[in-house]
């Protein structure tokens, strides 16, 4: 059985010999290990990988042993997965695809561990991509007096199967509280991303009439704060004055789906822990 541990408390000496020693008691082998503490806040974070071959194996007696051996006596803040089954994981979608289809060709290769039990939009334009890959789609209209009657819907589907976490793939809606608090740290976004920053529609026409030289794009996990949440993944390219708004576009929607499909796999692979509205992202 493979497991990933995360890990965090305060700093203190001999962390990472009693959780290893404590693998080890509970004949598992470490086969990748790592570490950070963040110096400002005298935190510790680690993630661990194990192989536990023994047959008799217990996740649940390992998991009361852990709490009171170590967790306990280090105050740790813990948790412990197992890889298999995968996680289950819903796309949220509008009208754009370059995400949804980058996701579900990786998905289909293999690329992306996960289920995908369902896709949620607000519109029915991409019904014949899930249609193509064989998953369900789900169109759940949203305006403004239908809102909470859509969230809830949405809400019914995520708990009937049992939905891990979710992925806005380009939906162009505000996830309120209602899902939010259902899914902390467990909503991952993404969206363009300028120096300087241009809000609005259009935000790749606002940047070519400024002149920018870079563009890029963010992925994060959601909070009530639009789009201040801890970030997961992130890159940029450069611009010049031969592009055309055309161009500013293509790129911009090439590293959308670049990063966001980075941003799930670390997240799919545990190698993500949020602390303090921040990311520690593990190699």
């Amino acid at each position: 059985m493979k497991t990933t541990i995360l890990i965090h408390c305060n700093d203190q000496s001999g962390i990472i010999n009693a959780v290893t020693g404590y693998i080890h008691k509970n004949r598992g082998n470490v086969v990748y290990l790592d570490q950070h503490v963040d110096k400002e806040t005298d935190v510790f974070f680690m993630r661990i990988e194990s192989d536990f071959e023994n047959e008799e194996f217990s996740i649940e007696s390992f998991k009361k042993g852990f709490q009171k051996e170590l967790a306990d006596r280090y105050n740790m803040v813990w948790s412990i997965h197992q890889a298999v089954p995968k996680p289950k994981m819903a796309l949220f979608v509008s009208k754009y695809n370059h995400c949804l289809y980058d996701l579900l060709s990786r998905f289909n290769s293999g690329e992306l561990e996960v289920d995908i039990p369902f896709i949620i939009s607000n519109h029915i334009d991409l019904q014949p991509i899930a249609q193509q890959f064989g998953i369900p789609f789900h169109h759940i209209p949203v305006t403004k007096q239908s809102k909470a009657e859509a969230e809830d819907a949405q809400l019914e589907l995520l708990r009937e199967h049992q939905i891990d976490f979710i992925v806005l793939a380009r939906y162009m809606q505000i996830v309120s509280p209602k899902i939010i608090d259902n899914f902390p740290n467990k909503i991952i976004n993404i969206h363009h991303s300028f120096l300087p920053a241009f809000a609005g529609a259009k935000p790749y026409h606002a940047a070519y009439k400024r002149g920018v030289k870079i563009i890029g794009a963010t992925s994060h996990y959601v909070t009530e704060e639009l789009d201040a949440g801890p970030i997961i993944e992130q890159d940029v390219t450069t611009v010049s004055h031969t592009h055309s708004i055309k161009d500013f576009i293509a790129k911009g929607r090439d590293l959308e789906k670049i990063v966001l499909a980075r941003a799930v796999k670390l997240h799919v692979q545990r190698k993500t822990m949020v602390y303090n509205n921040k990311t520690v992202i593990f190699s």
